[in-house]
């Protein structure tokens, strides 16, 4: 598999970078039941072609980071289903080369067709919250009763097997939690591969209620941190978020919102209205974020839409 010729971190310095957006949505574009308590990450055993589908719609749209579809693959979660420790460890691999070859086609496609100088592309290996193992919502409420060395030792073996397979960084993404960040920032200690930390929020607190200054303030001086932000939030509150990241640690920020609309669980369905826009990326980008994409409900055709405003802009 190739990888991109220089690090994320050194791309963040030139500029911000367009990431994908809903892994989820696009899954079930294509057609795929996600009603498993696996989500998305139960694709990684029964139907991988359409993982590297999904990212190559993302990296054909314009994305230059792709996230894997790891963020609910643990080792708990696998042995539910009958996945010994070996081959989920193989599972978590393949998440990050379906990824890298979902990149690769969108390039060869694109050199094909004539286009000369394919920008490259970065594989984030995606590091979800304890509360997603759960898969009862827990993740957006964090406070699991489990203290920080405990979260800590959940993180480590998927954080261990994902970085032995390679990723440009890992995206500890989602976390609602100011003391899971704490625990996610401990296991990822000495793994060799930069990360990114993204909350999940409600207005200007972190999902279990902590200020977003203070959960933030956390990664301020960890180098191994190349950003911090938010992700799977109303794309309004995300706007006052990007300028605490930035204004607390001095890093660039990572951004990426969901559509707007709400989900009912009781009924199952999404409600409301799309309130993403990607005309937010100028203030954004102006208030210090260098990673901007999609979260839920966003997929490859709002994707093009912000890839095209970056470039323009």
């Amino acid at each position: 598999m190739s990888v991109a010729p220089t690090s994320l971190a050194a791309a963040l310095e030139r500029g911000p970078l367009v990431l994908d957006g809903g892994l989820s949505n696009q899954l079930e574009a294509q057609g795929c039941d996600l009603s498993d308590e696996l989500w998305s990450a139960r694709l990684l055993a029964d139907d991988p072609g359409q993982l590297e589908a999904a990212h190559t719609a993302y990296a054909r749209a314009g994305a230059r980071v792709l996230i894997t579809g790891s963020y609910q693959a643990t080792y708990e979660g696998f042995a539910h289903r009958g996945v010994g420790c070996e081959e989920a460890t193989a599972l978590l691999r393949r998440g990050v080369e379906l990824a890298r070859t979902g990149a690769e086609r969108a390039a060869a496609e694109r050199a094909a067709a004539g286009e000369r100088d394919a920008e490259p592309v970065w594989v984030a290996a995606s590091v979800g919250p304890y509360g997603a193992m759960l898969a009862d919502g827990s993740e957006y409420r964090g406070r699991y009763g489990l203290s920080v060395a405990e979260l800590a030792r959940f993180h480590r073996p998927r954080i261990e097997a994902l970085a032995a397979a390679g990723p440009d960084a890992l995206a500890l993404e989602t976390v609602p939690d100011a003391d899971e960040a704490a625990a996610m920032l401990s296991a990822v200690e000495g793994c060799g591969v930069p990360v990114w930390l993204s909350y999940s929020i409600a207005g200007e607190t972190t999902r279990a209620g902590q200020p977003l200054r203070d959960a933030f303030a956390l990664a301020a001086g960890v180098d191994q941190v190349i950003a911090v932000g938010v992700n799977c939030c109303a794309p309004g509150d995300a706007d006052r978020a990007v300028e605490i990241a930035a204004d607390t640690t001095g890093k660039p920020v990572v951004v990426y919102p969901n559509s707007g609309e709400e989900w009912d669980a009781t009924a199952r369905s999404w409600r409301g209205r799309a309130t993403f826009d990607p005309g937010r990326v100028k203030a954004w980008r102006d208030a210090g974020a260098r990673l901007i994409g999609g979260c839920c409900r966003v997929g490859p055709e709002r994707i093009a839409e912000l890839a095209a405003l970056m470039r323009n802009h």
